[in-house]
């Protein structure tokens, strides 16, 4: 029996309607959400995310103020432009496109986005609140696996969470987040440095792997019936494929056979990190 897929682009579109719902209200009241999206250098998949973030926008009544920048801009010049925009009362949230140029220090950028603007949740400030549950923005993917977990009943309360990767941007926070009184999972944080990987996975009620090595996790790592959430987006070569490579996941498609939700990649997680990007910014132009 295959495991029940879990649709991140249907559940991610009814979030993003009710989003533009939420849009249309504020603008009601003479304030239209805005995201102002910072891209320095031309890296082509930046450039792929950044034209999908403004078609997000514009397509949930949202202005997308759209700032690109050559790749020999200096780390000050880009510190001038946030101050611009941390400034700018119409501007409700702020996203410097990762990564930036190597002669630009990026944890000096996202400490410089106003903690009230920050729609990524990578400011110190962002991350201590949500360490302690104190309120304010939740990092996008973390929360689009949440809401993809609830969307599917998968009882988290009391069980055994055994994430696989410790990046700021999806294991830490992810792994703060479920331990959350509203939560209640036990988690155990793992990486591609842990000896034995199976040895925990097989334990796991619910695996969440973004340790970004394609077909990590095998059949033979899970216990039956286990949920698995797949966070990785991994570009493989193939020569049959129209551009030479193809996207996969840090899970083996075979673990579907055997899991009992599982998803896909692409369309499991990927429309759900957008869709909370969306939702964070209609929750600052709000405050």
């Amino acid at each position: 029996m295959s495991a029940i897929i879990m649709d991140g682009k249907a559940l991610g579109l009814k979030i993003r309607e009710s989003v533009k719902v939420q849009s249309t209200a504020l603008k009601e009241k003479g304030i239209m959400p805005c995201l102002a999206v910072v891209l320095v250098g031309d890296d082509p998949a930046s450039m792929s995310y950044v034209k999908s973030k403004d078609k997000a926008l514009g397509e949930a009544g949202m202005e997308s103020r759209d700032i690109r920048l050559p790749e020999d801009t200096s780390e000050d010049q880009l510190l001038s432009i946030i101050a611009e925009l941390n400034r700018d009362d119409k501007v409700h949230g702020i996203l410097v496109q990762s990564p930036v140029p190597k002669h630009i220090n990026e944890e000096k950028i996202n400490d410089a986005v106003a903690p009230h603007k920050d729609v990524d949740c990578f400011h110190p400030d962002s991350v201590g609140n949500m360490i302690l549950g104190r309120p304010g923005f939740l990092p996008c993917t973390p929360h689009g696996v949440l809401m993809l977990l609830r969307e599917y009943n998968i009882p988290i309360s009391g069980s055994h969470a055994v994430i696989v990767g410790r990046s700021n941007i999806v294991g830490k926070p992810l792994a703060n987040l479920l331990i959350r009184r509203e939560y209640n999972a036990t988690v155990t944080l793992c990486h591609t440095g842990t000896k034995d990987l199976a040895r925990y996975t097989l334990q796991a009620d619910i695996i969440i792997a973004a340790a970004g090595k394609p077909n990590l996790i095998k059949p033979d790592m899970i216990k039956e019936r286990a949920a698995v959430i797949d966070v990785g987006i991994n570009r493989v070569e193939d020569s049959s494929a129209q551009k030479g490579y193809r996207l996969c996941g840090d899970v083996d498609p075979a673990v579907a056979q055997k899991a009992g939700f599982f998803t896909p990649v692409p369309g499991g997680v990927g429309p759900m990190t957008i869709a909370m990007l969306l939702q964070n910014v209609a929750d600052a132009a709000k405050k």
